[in-house]
């Protein structure tokens, strides 16, 4: 399954470095999770699922 967190950025306006100081996570977390190569832990999902107003999907 893949995310959406690119486009839910791009949708806000917001860089990956904002996104990080909202989240506290490094960018380089927040570049795999848009690459499809880390997958967010639950908590990480549900602080970014407040920030982009939307619901989460647990597989």
């Amino acid at each position: 399954m893949e995310n959406t967190i690119k486009v839910e950025r791009a949708i806000l306006g917001l860089t990956q470095d904002e996104l990080v100081k909202k989240n506290g996570v490094s960018r380089q977390t927040i570049n795999s999770i848009e690459a499809n190569r880390y997958v967010p832990s639950t908590v990480l999902a549900l602080k970014l699922s407040v920030v982009f107003s939307t619901t989460i999907y647990l597989t």
